[in-house]
């Protein structure tokens, strides 16, 4: 896919060249890294609290899908307003503008007085959190492509990180009977100024823009890429969202133990996306990522058919480290055919994370939780079958 790149050559320098800052910014080293982990928190925050919110609305498996469907419907109308970032003001600043809507927008879901209400608060969320992603994959492909070092995986991990501690949070908040309103209010003001610091961090300009027409959906090999990245996120989201409620219904866990599922989920991608680079370099990233699924597949259904809430605990952590490189390694691919590319690549799979919880809340609905999440196993083996026809993986 073609795509028109605005040149930044003078940031280009800059990424190599020592620059002072008062000590109160973030080490620009850091600042990447941190908004990555700062993206992580967010949305652990919120996963974490769904079967809180479920309850506060009262709602059924039904209602709570039609709720999360908002969320891929607010992915899918984040298409123009990505773009329209993208173009007119670069990575750097798409990360700020949608940063600041996902902290409103996250005080909106934890006040959310009614499923109404709620439903347009995940919209709001769908929207602002696929612009963030497109804006920080963007920047980091970018840097990646500058200095010629592999550094997604690193990046993936930390916000791998940051969700690993905004499901912790999420299960002590949980564990001290504090509601989701309270415990986003508390959460809002050091993220935002997380969020500002990382900001400054980051060289004025950095990432390349791409014209708004030249954003459209991935087409020929890109769909194949897009294509893995959307089942990827597909099964990340759908047990990101759904793994807690799975322990809570067919295990009875407390509320103590439901978030611990995305907890063991986000800990196994964290350590195997610290080494992920590394491997990429021996093994190739078509080799992991089919390896990948397969373990995912293995986990999931051992998950599926556990006895009791402590084994389904180590199967959500074998999918989190098989499904840990997915991720990062298409983006990485997508970020080398150029920003329009991965624009649409990173879009199009961060669509799949919001669209699949809905989807299989309906598949819940009508076969129960154990079907689910057996339903998502099978994606693992998807994933691990769709990687050994996808060239770009490997193609540089």
């Amino acid at each position: 896919m073609s795509s028109s790149v605005v040149p930044h050559s003078s940031s280009e320098l800059a990424l190599h060249r020592p620059e002072h800052r008062p000590s109160f910014f973030l080490p620009r080293r850091w600042a990447l890294p941190g908004l990555f982990a700062w993206f992580g928190v967010v949305m652990g925050s919120w996963a974490s609290r769904i079967p809180a919110l479920r309850d506060g609305v009262q709602a059924s498996h039904h209602l709570l899908s039609l709720v999360l469907l908002c969320g891929g419907l607010g992915a899918v109308l984040s298409f123009p307003v990505s773009s329209r970032l993208m173009a007119h003001l670069g990575g750097r600043q798409t990360m700020l503008i949608s940063g600041i809507a996902m902290l409103l927008v996250l005080l909106g879901i934890g006040f959310a007085p009614g499923a109404p209400l709620l439903m347009f608060a995940v919209l709001m969320l769908g929207t602002a959190a696929s612009s963030f992603d497109v804006g920080m994959n963007s920047v980091a492909a970018h840097h990646e492509k500058i200095t010629g070092r592999s550094m997604m995986s690193m990046l993936h991990a930390c916000a791998c990180g940051g969700g690993l501690a905004g499901a912790a949070l999420g299960s002590a908040m949980a564990s001290l009977n504090l509601s989701p309103a309270m415990h986003f209010l508390l959460l809002a003001l050091p993220l935002a100024v997380v969020l500002g610091l990382g900001h400054a961090g980051i060289i004025s300009g950095c990432g390349e823009q791409i014209q708004k027409k030249s954003f459209v959906l991935p087409r020929g090999p890109l769909a194949l890429l897009g294509t893995l990245g959307f089942l990827g996120s597909v099964a990340e989201g759908s047990i990101a969202d759904w793994s807690g409620i799975f322990l809570h219904d067919h295990f009875g866990a407390s509320a103590g133990v439901v978030p611990l599922s995305l907890t063991v989920f986000s800990a196994m991608m964290l350590v195997a996306r610290l080494f992920g680079d590394r491997l990429k370099m021996r093994h190739g990233a078509r080799a992991l990522i089919c390896s990948g699924g397969l373990i995912a597949a293995a986990g999931l259904f051992f998950a599926v058919f556990a006895p009791e809430a402590r084994f389904a605990l180590l199967g959500f952590a074998l999918a989190g480290g098989g499904l840990s490189l997915v991720f990062p390694f298409v983006f990485s691919a997508a970020g080398k055919e150029g920003p329009a590319a991965l624009a649409g690549v990173a879009t199009m799979a961060y669509s799949g994370a919001l669209m699949g919880p809905p989807l299989l809340g309906s598949i819940a609905q009508a076969v129960g939780m154990q079907g689910a999440m057996g339903v998502v196993a099978t994606l693992g083996l998807l994933i691990a079958q769709l990687a050994t026809r996808t060239a770009l993986l490997d193609s540089h």
